[in-house]
């Protein structure tokens, strides 16, 4: 070492500063890798992406050959720059050498790679897996021992090494991921995903018409009523029972009926035989697992029973789907049964409108686990049956009530608001 040039000896120390820098800028830019995207490319067959994703099932491993690594050059680099302190200054030249050697390794082997890998960890990750891999195979032995002797010690403190940290996203975190995905996806398909996030959140009570709303066909109902039923009908499956929703007989599809109907050759033999027997759907039925029922049992509506076989409302595949991709129209106020837009802007609302329906239609911002409709609402705000004209805010929104019947609100005047309220927290 005395006899080698003084110029060979900085060259071999910045071949080994550099070297540092390797190791540690490949250590960061491994373990801040989007294990998604990396899984992503490697079934879509990037191969150092398959090799990078290899390394990373055992990081005990990688970890031991990476520090393995940096922990030899740094200690080779701080013995050479003694040597050559020692023949340009002499011995008092040690410790200025050693500070200094600790600002260059910091500065360009640590710092700075390590910043660089965690803004593009791609970038270095892939193409330094290889030789990674490489000195893992090559120095195999003694990464095996080293790794040995740790987890014999982090044993002896009881702490799990096959525990791993869960790499299944949750509903929020996937809910995060979908708001900060930007321009990569649409902003209404973003919206699509969240509402099919929130469809294990929602009920088929959420989104039912109530019994009092059903329309339907009573076939205890003169022949003459029952024609101006199905003559006027504006949905095309249409309930049939008799007397009380709550003995529902079938469910009539308007296509099969309607040339008969336009001829005049319709009768209520035929219409009893062209009805299709009910399907009933029990409360509480989450609208996720509901979605795959219809798509199993090939139906398109289904009746709420409550835990007594009582009829609470009715259901639809449309309903469920509006839930995701919302309303079929331009214009979703035009689609609405409930809400109509008047010309001082208010909003005439039916008490029977539910809570994500003004959410949806309106893109309100009102708590859904709380009441389903628009008067319970009212109801649990108020704690009483209020009269015509009272004036209330449910949480941000004035509400005028225009009309009760039979103990609940008929139809509520909503004022719009030029500043949306905050979403409530959920609890």
């Amino acid at each position: 070492m005395n006899e080698t040039p003084i110029g060979v000896l900085f060259g071999i120390l910045a071949a080994l500063i550099v070297l540092s820098g390797f190791f540690s800028s490949s250590e960061t830019a491994l373990m801040t890798l989007n294990r998604y995207r990396l899984r992503h490319l490697a079934r879509a067959g990037h191969r150092s992406a398959r090799l990078a994703q290899r390394l990373l099932e055992r990081p005990d491993r990688l970890i031991g050959v990476i520090l393995l690594g940096n922990n030899f050059v740094n200690i080779l680099a701080a013995s050479l720059a003694t040597v050559i302190a020692l023949r340009l200054y002499g011995e008092g030249a040690i410790g200025a050498a050693s500070l200094l050697l600790t600002l260059v390794i910091l500065i360009f082997a640590e710092v700075a790679p390590k910043t660089f890998a965690a803004l593009h960890p791609e970038r270095l990750a892939f193409p330094f897996s290889w030789p990674l891999a490489i000195l893992l195979r090559v120095f195999y032995p003694l990464v095996w021992l080293t790794n040995g002797i740790a987890n014999l010690l982090l044993r002896l403190f009881r702490v799990d090494l096959e525990a791993r940290g869960a790499e299944s996203l949750s509903r929020e975190e996937l809910r995060t991921v979908v708001n900060e995905a930007g321009a990569m996806i649409p902003r209404r398909h973003q919206k699509m995903l969240l509402n099919i996030l929130d469809l294990e959140k929602a009920t088929v009570e959420d989104i039912m018409v109530p019994r009092n709303d059903i329309v339907g066909v009573d076939l205890d109902d003169p022949w003459d009523d029952i024609v101006a039923v199905l003559a006027n009908s504006q949905h095309t499956r249409l309930p049939v029972y008799r007397g009380s929703i709550d003995e529902v007989e079938g469910v009539l599809h308007m296509r099969r009926v309607i040339q008969d109907l336009i001829r005049g050759r319709l009768s209520r033999e035929q219409l009893e035989v062209r009805m299709k027997e009910p399907y009933f759907i029990p409360e509480g039925t989450r609208l996720h697992t509901q979605l795959v029922n219809f798509q199993r049992t090939r139906r398109r509506i289904g009746m709420v029973v409550d835990e007594y076989g009582d009829i609470m409302g009715l259901v639809t595949l449309e309903d469920i789907l509006e839930e995701i991709v919302g309303e079929f129209t331009t214009d979703p106020l035009a689609n609405s049964r409930h809400l109509r837009l008047q010309e001082d802007g208010t909003y005439l609302a039916q008490g029977s409108t539910t809570v994500r329906e003004l959410n949806r239609v309106l893109d309100w911002r009102l708590p859904t686990d709380g009441p389903k409709t628009l008067n319970g609402l009212i109801l649990e705000h108020l704690q009483a049956i209020p009269e015509p004209g009272t004036s209330i805010k449910i949480h941000g929104y004035p509400v005028t009530i225009v009309q009760t019947h039979d103990n609940k609100v008929k139809t509520a005047e909503i004022q719009p608001m030029l500043q949306r309220p905050r979403k409530p927290r959920e609890t």
